[in-house]
Formats: structure tokens, sequence, C-alpha cells
């Protein structure tokens, strides 16, 4: 293993027991290979829910008690074969979803939270979906993929992977994890940047001097016309197999997205790894 391989070393894959996150399972293995990570399922339950009859026979706590004894046992034979539980961990926790998903990333120290987002309607209201709040909310690393409930992610791969850059004051930032991301999993990294004709020349050379100052060569592709469509398709022309993009390294008033970078997770046809 090298140096550059530690940037992710701990996965937290967010379950919720449905046919959508089995299919869910070979990527995120995928991943793992990759980049020589340890996987932790993490399952968010809901400490009260009831069928109605319950409620006759028993009281809140042991609604509650059978509620998490279910969800424990489910959650410890859940994807046995692909994630053996003695390689494993599990980790069970209760309360609003994106909260708690977020909150065991931070508490267990992971690199990484993969989940899907949908195809469809679904994936058009993504702005709404438990896959955004922890887009906003998490510290670490998140990657998603389209997803539907019987289709199978598009896979993983690592010859290319493109990373979207802003040219803001995070920009360095984001380069330096792209690159070692990149590296760790032995791609080719290319760098993209949406500016007006005027500006084609200028970009280039910020470009140029943010790859110097990360210490890392990258081919460096300038892109015009309206901005989530001229990324995405210089990513389509790069022939992409993940695009990078950042987030505000902090959440404050406004969140740690943007619109542009909601629109481009929502429509990317790639993997996103939103850093």
């Amino acid at each position: 293993m090298t140096a550059e391989a530690s940037v992710i070393q701990r996965i937290l894959f967010p379950v919720d027991f449905s046919p959508a996150c089995t299919a869910m399972a070979p990527y995120v293995k995928r991943a793992a290979e990759m980049f020589g990570a340890k996987v932790t399922l993490v399952h968010v339950f809901d400490l009260y829910s009831n069928y109605g009859f319950e409620l006759i026979a028993l009281n809140l706590r042991e609604i509650a008690e059978t509620n998490e004894a279910i969800s424990r046992d489910h959650l410890r034979t859940f994807l046995e074969s692909e994630f053996p539980p003695h390689a494993c961990s599990r980790i069970l926790r209760t309360g609003e979803a994106a909260a708690q998903i977020a909150g065991a990333a931070k508490d267990g120290a992971f690199d990484l939270i993969i989940m899907p987002t949908h195809t469809g309607r679904f994936r058009r209201m993504l702005l709404g979906s438990t896959t955004a709040k922890v887009l906003n909310d998490a510290d670490c690393m998140v990657m998603t993929t389209q997803h539907a409930e019987a289709t199978t992610p598009r896979p993983l791969e690592h010859r290319v992977w493109v990373c979207a850059i802003g040219l803001s004051q995070d920009s360095a930032r984001v380069l330096s994890i792209a690159s070692r991301a990149a590296a760790a999993v032995h791609a080719r990294l290319s760098v993209v940047h949406a500016a007006r004709e005027a500006a084609v020349e200028p970009a280039r050379r910020r470009l140029a001097e943010l790859l110097s100052a990360v210490g890392y060569h990258a081919e460096i592709r300038i892109a015009t016309g309206p901005v989530k469509e001229a990324l995405l398709d210089a990513a389509r022309a790069a022939a992409a197999d993940a695009l990078i993009v950042g987030r505000a390294p902090r959440s404050g008033a406004l969140g740690r997205m943007r619109d542009l970078t909601y629109s481009l997770i929502r429509d990317s046809p790639f993997p996103v790894l939103s850093v």
C-alpha cells in the first residue's frame, strides 16, 4: 500500500435493506477494493415505528425495544456474503436518517460515505432527499451514483477521473484531494473548468498554477457554454469513469452545497465524488 492509498481507508455504507440498497453492494465492494479500504454498514431505524396494532398490545418502550431488536438482527445478516460481519463492522442508530449518517461518519472518522441518488422523478427531487442532506452535512467525502430500484449502478472504474474546478479559494484543496484519490487508484486525472470564451487562456494559466502548487500533472480542459452542461459534456468527451466536485469545507448559513454542485450530482451520468 502506497502513501497515496491512505486518502480513503474507511468507507461508510448506509443501508435500508431495500432492493436498491442490495444493488449497491457490488459498487461499494469495488470501491473498497480500489482504495484498499474497509467497509462499515450503518442502518438508521425509527425507534417508534409500528403497524398500528402494536399500540394496542405494547407500550412505547416495548415497541422501541422490539424495533431495535429487529433492526439489529436484520443488520447483522444483511449482505453478509459481500461484507462478512467479522471483517465489516455494523453500526445501528436511531433518529433522523441524514443527521445520523453524517454523525456516524464523523464519530467514526470515516473518509468516505457511499450512497445512491435515484433515477426518474425522485432523482429530480434530489434536493429533498436523504442523500442531499448527507452531502450538505457530512464532513467527509461522499460518493454518489445513479441508481434505480431494478438497475445496477454504473460500475466504478479507474481509467479516467475528471475534476471540475471553479477557481475559487477552495480550488487548491479540491485539487489536492482529487489528485491523491486518483493516484490511489492509478487513474488518469483530467481537470475541467467552464469559462467564457474571453477567459479561456487566463483560466488555463490559473489551473496550471494550481496544479503546480499541489505538485500534480493533469490534462487541462476548458469548456465554454452554460456551466453545468459544459462541464458534463467535457467529462463525457474525456470518457470519464468518475467526476470529482468540491463542496464548501464548512456548513455555513448557505450550507456546504450550491445549486451548481447539486445539479451536477443530480444529472451526472458518472459516479460523483464530492469532496
